[in-house]
This record gives structure tokens, sequence and C-alpha cells, in this order.
């Protein structure tokens, strides 16, 4: 062979084991006490209001997607929201405080979107029929969906500067009609948002945040009479803004306690759909670590002024401007996305609405065909795996290596979320449970033996594991892949069974560069959880 070959095996043989090997980290869950509770319905997806005429950087990526004229029959659709068993929906959006309700006697004009260079974003008001109304709720009872709908804020205000402030009460008329009229239908509307985006500076328009605690109170005064039998009336959400300490302190303090049951939220941090380093953003630990400071903040704002209430994200898509084209619709996208679901249930969140089930580059459904984007099938396992009692969870590895744990969805054990943003680095993760509550810190091994075996219930030490890796390697990719295959949906859009292997606990989880896992340890001893 010659020695210049035995070299070149050698290197070859060397290069092939440092590939199958990794970085070993220990994840360390404190199993005795949860450090959160999300809502049994953490993921949520939103409908939007905008036409097909709605367009960002000459691209228009809303045909047939808005809550007008979407196609409620279409079965892709149907499935896909049904395989969440159920869904939560939230309605709204940009366009939500210029839709007029087609009800009661007395209405403002009740017309269709038209484009309009001097009016909010570039709309006219429009209009939801009653007949529309009727349908979505049909399409809802038959889906099973929980729906969260955003009521117009700006009616009966005035705009009194060229920024944008609106001044005087808000007029719930049309408001309490639509909710009159739902209520004699027996439509389950879960929660009421009032308005979009008017906090603080607003995006086009804004309202002061005592204002709008004035006009809360009003709203709930009248929500009140109107459920006043009901069993489970819907809760009251606002002001589905972007988050302002003061704003969001006036607004409660003047609305006051038992008020607003919802303090709503949106986040774009991510910056520009057209953002050239949006796809670097989506890998970046720094950078996906920045927002934890507004959940920080929004959760000690409600502990200060609202403890009555608790925070939802009712609206997010990453990048704002209907997202980033080729990268928020893709494999890569599912970084950031997974990675915000555990972060906000570490801050108390109880649900994050992700923009849009459907519309926009940062849709979970195509809006032609309603076949799943790669974030779907992500979203629909933190759905179906990870509970709402949530764990402390921290490493000794590299911060591209992101971890979180919950119980697990209706079943024993824990399921530990593993995100490796590193394109060159696979990690070898030995899960261990924190049974102690107070330091020194001593960790106790959860992997299988035949005495943890035995005491953890005898089942074997064995795990579930759900791999996710883009099709081809290429973060841009529209297909993920679930454990090597492709995930796709039936000719009738029937969403494939998501399986997963079976590993033995005794052996630490493999994540690959560039790659995310959920792993369920069905051993696993969490008092917590029990």
């Amino acid at each position: 062979m010659g020695l210049k070959g035995a070299f070149l095996l050698l290197f070859s043989v060397l290069c092939t084991i440092s590939l199958s090997l990794g970085d070993d980290v220990t994840v360390t869950v404190r199993s005795v006490t949860t450090i959160g509770r999300t809502d049994d319905n953490l993921v949520c997806a939103t409908l939007d209001w905008w036409p097909k005429e709605k367009c960002n950087y000459g691209v228009c990526p809303w045909t047939n997607a808005s809550i007008i004229d979407m196609d409620l029959s279409n079965p892709a659709l149907v499935n896909a929201i049904k395989a969440f068993n159920p869904l939560r929906l939230r309605l709204g959006g940009s366009l939500q405080d210029q839709i007029i309700y087609k009800t009661g006697k007395y209405y403002p004009r009740c017309q269709s979107f038209r484009l309009d260079p001097k009016s909010l974003f570039g709309f006219t008001s429009g209009c939801l029929t009653m007949d529309r109304w009727d349908e979505l709720n049909q399409f809802f009872n038959e889906t099973g969906a929980v729906i969260t709908f955003g009521l117009n804020a700006l009616i009966g205000r005035r705009r009194a500067s060229k920024d944008g402030l609106y001044v005087g009460n808000m007029n719930p008329t049309n408001a309490y009609n639509l909710m009159k009229y739902s209520l004699s239908k027996g439509y389950k509307i879960d929660s009421w948002e009032l308005g979009n985006e008017l906090s603080a500076g607003g995006v086009s328009a804004r309202v002061n945040g005592v204002q709008y605690g004035e006009d809360l109170i009003r709203l709930k005064e009248l929500m009140n009479r109107l459920y006043a039998k009901e069993a489970n009336p819907p809760k009251l959400m606002a002001p589905g803004g972007f988050f302002d300490a003061k704003w969001f302190a006036d607004m409660l303090q003047t609305s006051g306690p038992n008020v607003v049951d919802v303090v709503s939220h949106h986040i774009y941090n991510l910056g520009a759909g057209v953002d050239k380093d949006l796809i670097y953003k989506m890998q970046d630990p720094y950078f996906l670590s920045e927002v934890a400071e507004t959940y920080k903040d929004l959760e000690v704002t409600i502990r200060d002024y609202g403890p009555w209430s608790s925070p939802w994200v009712s609206e997010s898509g990453g990048a704002f401007n209907s997202g980033g084209k080729d990268v928020s619709d893709a494999f890569v996208d599912s970084f950031w996305y997974l990675d915000q679901l555990g972060m906000v249930s570490t801050f108390g969140h109880k649900v994050f609405c992700r923009q849009a089930l459907i519309g926009g580059n940062y849709a979970l459904l195509n809006t032609t065909t309603f076949a799943p984007f790669p974030d779907y099938f992500s979203a629909l396992l933190w759905h179906r795996l990870m509970g709402s009692r949530v764990l402390g969870t921290s490493h000794n590895g590299s911060p591209y290596l992101r971890s979180y744990t919950h119980c697990s969805k209706g079943k024993s054990g824990v399921t530990v979320l593993l995100i490796n943003l590193s394109n060159s680095t696979s990690f070898d993760v030995s899960v261990v449970g924190d049974m102690n509550l107070y330091p020194p810190v001593v960790t106790q091994s959860i992997e299988s033996s035949s005495t943890s075996a035995s005491s953890n219930g005898g089942q074997g030490g064995q795990r579930e594991e759900y791999h996710l890796t883009p099709q081809g390697g290429d973060l841009k990719s529209k297909v993920m892949l679930l454990n090597g295959t492709p995930l796709t949906v039936g000719s009738n859009g029937e969403i494939p069974n998501l399986s997963p292997s079976v590993a033995d606990g005794s052996a630490p989880v493999h994540v690959a560069p560039l790659s995310i896992v959920f792993a369920r340890f069905k051993d696993f001893k969490a008092p917590a959880c029990s």
C-alpha cells in the first residue's frame, strides 16, 4: 500500500469516526417542581384578513388566503386542522380594525376591501357578512377549532394627529352585536381580542393606553351582561400589539382587576422579511435569545399591574411584511419557531399564535394546495408530545444546542426538545434528572439500567425519538424528513403518521448538525409530572 496510502486510509477512518461521534453534553432537568404551565393548546395559528392585492417586496402571497374568501371546503385544509384535535385559531391581523360586521339594526357602511393609498395599510374598510360568519363557524365546528376573534377597536374614534393617534371612546355597538349574534347561534368563541397593534407607537394607528383601558371596562361590562348565564364565558384579550412597559401598565392599571383576562402581544423579532441575513438569524443562538428580555419584561408587568391575567403571543410570524420568501416556509424556520415555543413556555406564556395558517411567506400551509410546510409538522409534533407542565432545563454544552423539557402530553415521562444550530458539530446528549429542591445540585441519571428500569416502572428504559432534518440537507427545503422519511400528505391531504424510532434509553441521544430532535423518556422519574 505504501506509506502515503496507509496515511490516507488512516485519515479516512479518523474522519469517519469523528463524524459519527459528537460532543458529549449532559442536559439536566429539574424534575421536582415545574417552572411554568402553558395552556393545553399552546400551539395556535392565525387566519388573516389580507386580500389578494396585499403585496410586499414585489411578491403578492395572499391570494385566496383571506378570512373572507379562503376555500373552507378543501379537504386538505380540513385535515390539517383536524390533525391537532384541537387547533387554536386566532382570526385577526392588520386590517382587523377596519372590519365592519353586518349585523344589528345599525352598522357603518359595509363594503368589500378596495385598494386606497389614503386609508390605513392602503385598503378601505372591509365587511364580514353574517352569511360568511355562519360558514366560518360551521367550518370551525367541523374541524374542532378553538376560536379567538379580533374585534375592531377603532370604530367611533377619530384621527387626531399625523402620527396616527386616534382619540375618543370606542363605540362598542358593532362588536356587541356580533357577540350577540354569535351567542344566539350557539357559536363557541373562546376569546375576544380588542384591537390589533394599536399599543404604544402602534402600526399606522395608535390609541393611548389609558383610553384603551377605559374602553376595555365598557366592553367587559357588555360581555358580563351578555354572557351572564354562560358557565364558561369568553375571555377578553388585549391589546394584541407590540409590548411597551408603560403603555401596558397604563392599560392594566386603568382597566383594573378582572377585566383583561389575557394580555396579548406580538413578536416579529427576526426583522423584515426582505432581510438578506434572515436565514442566518434563525441559526444564531445569541440573536434568538435577545427576545427573552421582552418575554421577561411582560411577565414582570403582568405580575405588578395585572396578576389576574395571563400572557399570550397572539401573533408572530418571525419576520414581518409577510415573512421571508423561501426562508420562512422552509425547514430552517423551525429553528426559530420551535425555539420560540420552548422559550415562551419558560416565561409564563400560555399560548403562541403563529402567523399564519395560510397566506404570506410564513404560512404553515401552502396557500394554493394547503400542503404542509415543515413548520406545520414541527407544530404538530410539539402539540402532540409536549404537555402543559414546563420543567427547568440546562446543559453544560455549546450555546448552539438549545434544550427544553415538558412533561409528556397524555403519557408517562418527559419529552425533551433538542435543537442543534451548529453546521459542523453533532451532540451526544445524556439526560439526567435533578431530584433536589435546593443546592448543591446532585443529579441522578435517568438512563436505563436494570435497577432504574425497575424503579421507574419497568418499561425497559426505552425512549422514543423524532429526528427532523431537511430533505437533501438543504435548509431551504420545503420538505421535512422524520427519521429519514419525507413527510408528505395523501391525495386528499391526509396527514401522515408521525411515528418515532425506538432507542435504548441507556445510550445518549445523537443530535446531528442542523437538526432537531424530540425525545420522549418514558421512564423519566419526575415528581412534577405525577
